[in-house]
């Protein structure tokens, strides 16, 4: 069965930092492009990052662009989002994500919290 686990999230203080982790079972990430999201109360979830199955192509909200870093480790079937600079805006659910066969999966989430 396919599942995405995240992991990483905490509460941090402004300008501090913390890597996200999203790994995979059931499949194999190499193939696939894999996102990262989040949502804060009381607002739509947004994209945050992805990179393409290669790791070659990477994308980022301008929100966080120059602040994260999205990297992956294929050999451990594992997705990284290194956060520096943190903000309180960037306070929020992070969740990973792949399209998979014609199916969206997500993680369960983690909370992310930083502090001014």
């Amino acid at each position: 069965q396919l599942q995405l686990v995240e992991s990483g999230g905490g509460l941090v203080q402004s300008g501090g930092s913390l890597r996200l982790s999203c790994v995979a079972s059931g499949f194999t990430l190499d193939h696939y492009a894999i996102g990262w999201f989040r949502q804060a109360p009381g607002k739509e979830r947004e994209g945050v990052s992805c990179i393409s199955s290669s790791g070659g192509s990477t994308y980022y909200a301008d929100s966080v662009k120059g602040r994260f870093t999205i990297s992956r480790d294929n050999a451990k079937n594992t997705v990284y989002l290194q956060m520096n600079s943190l903000k309180p805006e960037d306070t929020a659910v992070y969740y990973c994500n792949v399209f998979y066969r014609g199916r969206q999966y997500w993680g369960q989430g983690t909370q992310v919290t930083v502090s001014s």
